[in-house]
């Protein structure tokens, strides 16, 4: 029961800091948007292999974000 409720852990610690880098390259200004596309789709993917029955809640917390940070700091720039 132990090992199962790590390996849940270390699961959702992945998908964190997938997410969290790209919420960095969002900020990193000069990145560009089309490398930011592809980590984003690979947070995706992954998210879609660990949790398949959840992907409404990745895009609620998820795709919201990386959106919100888009407008925030990406859009005025151009």
């Amino acid at each position: 029961m132990r090992i199962r409720e790590q390996r849940k852990r270390e699961k959702m610690r992945e998908l964190q800091r997938m997410a969290d880098r790209v919420c960095s390259l969002i900020l990193i200004s000069d990145y560009p948007e089309i490398d930011i596309e592809i980590e984003r789709s690979k947070v995706r993917e992954r998210c879609e292999e660990l949790y398949p029955d959840r992907m409404e809640l990745y895009e609620m917390i998820y795709e919201s974000r990386f959106d919100r940070l888009w407008e925030q700091f990406r859009v005025c720039n151009e």
